[in-house]
């Protein structure tokens, strides 16, 4: 394989060099680092997921550490989601828009103390973002990249490992909360979350110089129940409905559009970013709608990373299809559409895959 050395366009993870070691056969670029996201064996890798447990390096996962004075006040600016009864130790999944209403990031906060959050984001560079906003409205907080790199362990035997490396009291930990550890004097924040619905635990490095350690102290306690090397597996994400952002949305999708309604709440203040826009869309009426669909063609072919056109059964366009996959469980292939609102489940469309055109059913998500 060759070299890749890092640098501040394009770094490598504090577990990178174990990822090779698993066999990793490509990455790709998210938040200028390497994201693993084959080993080579799709369905070796999402059986593993789905029935006993997956080890990723999503470290691409970053952090914007957000302290001081005003950092609460920023961060509810930033989100859409009303954040006033945030506890110290629990995260949040919410939405970051721009003053247009459409979406910036879906991350998930952090509450570390009452003046220090993360935001755990997607593939954005909302360092800058936050920089500009808290330097607009002139609040007292300091802003950076931490040391911090995620390690997930995710699907049904999960807990099972990480209650071997860290103890049973993980288990009483509830969705999205947190809680300090330390394993071999490696610091971690241990968190019930992960980019999937097979249940797990995103361990938050706080070393990037233990990363290997980590890795084999995971990869050690797991071997028993067959852990291996996984990556967000397109397919297990495409059948339980999770949104892509970025993947499922472009550059005028408000939260609206694809099913993140319960954490947009109207009626906080005025100076949370995108929210006045929001309250005029969502009283002009919403255009789009984000759907399932299950095409006629069963063959079993990898996922589509480009979208397709969506056409009614007047050959009129109407949207478009944002993401496909085989799905195993349902023995065709699946995706989700972004389309008009005129649109509803059990409606027949012809996507256009540029070589051929398929039909296909609409379909309320999650598939399974």
């Amino acid at each position: 394989m060759a070299e890749i050395g890092p640098n501040t366009r394009l770094r490598v993870s504090p577990f990178y060099d174990k990822t090779v070691e698993e066999g990793v056969a490509a990455f790709s670029p998210y938040n200028r680092m390497l994201m693993p996201t084959s080993y080579g064996h799709p369905m070796e890798e999402y059986r593993r997921l789905t029935e006993g447990v997956s080890l990723w390096d999503v470290a691409v996962e970053r952090q914007v550490d957000i302290q001081g004075p005003d950092a609460a006040h920023l961060v509810q600016i930033l989100c859409t989601r009303d954040l006033s009864d945030q506890k110290i130790n629990q995260g949040k999944y919410v939405a970051c828009c721009d003053h247009r209403g459409v979406l910036v990031n879906d991350p998930v906060v952090l509450k570390l103390a009452e003046d220090h959050f993360w935001l755990s984001i997607a593939d954005k560079d909302m360092l800058m973002w936050c920089r500009a906003i808290a330097a607009e409205r002139r609040l007292n907080v300091s802003l950076h990249e931490p040391d911090v790199s995620p390690l997930a362990v995710q699907g049904p035997k999960a807990e099972d490992v990480v209650a071997a490396v860290f103890g049973d009291w993980i288990r009483e930990i509830r969705f999205f909360w947190f809680a300090d550890a330390e394993i071999s004097g490696i610091p971690v924040k241990i968190q019930r979350s992960g980019y999937s619905k097979q249940g797990g635990f995103e361990i938050y490095l706080l070393d990037g110089s233990r990363g290997g350690e980590l890795w084999d102290i995971i990869r050690e306690a797991g071997a028993p129940l067959g852990i291996g090397p996984g990556n967000p597996s397109p397919i297990e994400r495409i059948e339980g409905g999770m949104l892509s952002f970025g993947g499922d949305t472009d550059d005028s999708t408000n939260p609206f559009e694809v099913r993140l309604d319960a954490f947009v709440d109207l009626d906080i203040s005025d100076d949370v970013i995108g929210i006045q826009a929001l309250r005029q869309i969502k009283a002009e009426g919403v255009k789009r709608q984000q759907l399932g669909v299950l095409l006629d063609d069963e063959e079993r072919q990898p996922g589509h990373l480009r979208w397709f056109d969506v056409h009614n059964t007047g050959g009129a366009r109407v949207g478009d299809m944002t993401c496909g996959t085989w799905s195993p469980k349902l023995g065709r292939v699946i995706g989700f559409v972004l389309v008009s609102r005129d649109l509803k489940p059990g409606d027949r469309v012809t996507v256009d895959r540029r070589t051929n055109q398929v039909g296909g059913t609409l379909c309320d998500l999650p598939f399974v």
